[in-house]
């Protein structure tokens, strides 16, 4: 494979791009300025990007290639580009948060995940445009399938980026639905890992029991591949704990040992769906025959949306008062709309919220017992026209506030041409038979199609 040709490097998954460096069939030199080029043609339009400094990152594509021919140990990223979110701090490059409040910001040190992704390897292609302090406030950032849509927030440009092939794999932040969303919206295949898994710190904090880290790539086993080396305990996060990385990647490429079985999980917000997003998922359905059974989430469990929105406002009106304080005329409406709200919520409603997160994913155990996965919409319906807003995460919030990990396929088009994604919830820590099944999924669904002729 040589890299003369733009469109061949640049649609090279992070697995793919890893072992053709490894091999010597490419380099990531050439690997980096592909994506470069990609970037310098697309960019006007998508609007992926907060930050890029082409000579340094071809710089550091080289000292990978010169690590790797003399020989110096190799992690499983090496070389390989990866975007991150303008939320995670790097050391050498800006991380401003997707406000002017946080404008010229530098770092002194590298998020935990940023250092490990460099730990493996990866080279650090530039920072991904962030909604508002990781917010509904919009960035510049647009749907590359169509510029005229949204592409999801918060994690807007990694999402865009990564779907636009200027970048392979790329990092987001999840607090509601920023991981899934834009993946959704945009086309990605996106990740967010259970809770407690990866160390948010040096990452802009929203609210503690609600924040977590995900990966967007262009296939599942590029999720597991770059999720994997993230996870792990760090003192600094204290809600990671000291326990095995789970064998991501390897179990992610093995075949289930029983056909999978799922449950089409019909949340009490069921109806938000738009139709056309409900009849793909009862064609999906009827599709897995046997396979999969509809299962009704409990109406108790219709107070989540609230339970979830008390802690996050409450948490952002704590996280970001300074910023409130000091300009708040500077925050977008919704912003200050979420913090005066938190600012109001008393500390039993908080305790009370905050509580209930281990009494529902109790309340899940024997759904997992019997199912691998739930299935359900990634987001209402496909990206919504105009760029005001980022669409509803509603679809996501259950999951995220019980920390359940979820991953988005993109197996579906809407009758506009936009992707829809296909989300699939696992057992909290069961991240590595939740993403063996989702690549089961994903080998079913396209085989179908092949069959179809679609």
């Amino acid at each position: 494979m040589k890299a003369d040709s733009l469109v061949d490097i640049t649609t090279l998954t992070a697995c793919e791009a890893a072992q053709a460096i490894r091999d010597g069939r490419i380099s990531s030199e050439e690997l980096v300025g592909g994506c470069l080029a990609r970037i310098r043609a697309d960019e006007p339009r998508v609007q992926a990007w907060a930050f890029i400094d082409e000579q340094y990152a071809l710089g550091k594509a080289r000292e990978a290639d010169l690590a790797r021919k003399e020989g110096q140990a190799t992690g499983p990223l090496h070389g390989v580009p990866v975007g991150v979110k303008d939320i995670i701090d790097t050391e050498d490059m800006p991380t401003e948060c997707g406000t002017p409040i946080h404008a010229g910001r530098r770092p002194s040190s590298d998020a935990a995940v940023v250092a490990r992704l460099r730990e493996a390897g990866a080279v650090i292609l530039g920072k991904t445009v962030t909604t508002e302090l990781a917010t509904y406030g919009p960035g510049k950032t647009c749907n590359p399938h169509n510029p005229e849509h949204t592409p999801g927030g918060s994690s807007s440009g990694s999402a865009a980026a990564v779907a636009a092939q200027m970048v392979p794999v790329a990092l987001g932040t999840q607090t509601n639905g920023s991981v899934i969303r834009p993946a959704a919206f945009c086309g990605a295949f996106g990740y967010k890992p259970s809770f407690g898994l990866v160390s948010r710190h040096g990452i802009l904090r929203q609210s503690r029991p609600l924040d977590q880290v995900g990966v967007m790539a262009r296939s599942v086993e590029d999720l597991a591949l770059v999720a994997e080396p993230l996870m792990g305990y760090d003192e600094r996060d204290p809600d990671t704990r000291p326990i095995a990385r789970p064998a991501l990647l390897e179990t992610c490429r093995q075949e289930p040992p029983l056909p999978p079985r799922f449950a089409l999980a019909r949340t009490p917000n069921w109806d938000d769906a738009d139709e056309q997003t409900r009849q793909a998922f009862e064609e999906l359905s009827q599709a897995l025959g046997d396979q999969i059974e509809d299962f009704k989430v409990p109406e108790v469990f219709a107070d989540a949306w609230r339970w979830h929105a008390t802690l996050m406002e409450a948490d952002l009106a704590r996280s970001f008062r300074r910023e409130y304080d000091a300009g708040r005329e500077r925050l977008g409406e919704s912003l200050r709309g979420q913090i005066e709200r938190g600012r109001a919520v008393s500390a039993i409603d908080y305790n009370d919220a905050a509580e209930r997160i281990v009494a529902m994913n109790a309340a899940f155990e024997e759904v997992f017992g019997v199912y691998d996965a739930l299935l359900t919409p990634a987001t209402p319906g496909t990206a919504p026209r105009g760029l005001e807003s980022t669409g509803s995460p509603a679809f996501c919030t259950l999951w995220t506030y019980a920390g359940m990990p979820a991953v988005t396929l993109p197996l579906m088009r809407g009758e506009d041409g936009l992707p829809m994604g296909v989300q699939l919830v696992g057992r909290h820590g069961d991240d590595a038979r939740l993403l063996r099944t989702s690549r089961w999924l994903t080998g079913w669904v396209r085989d179908l199609e092949g069959r179809e002729g679609r």
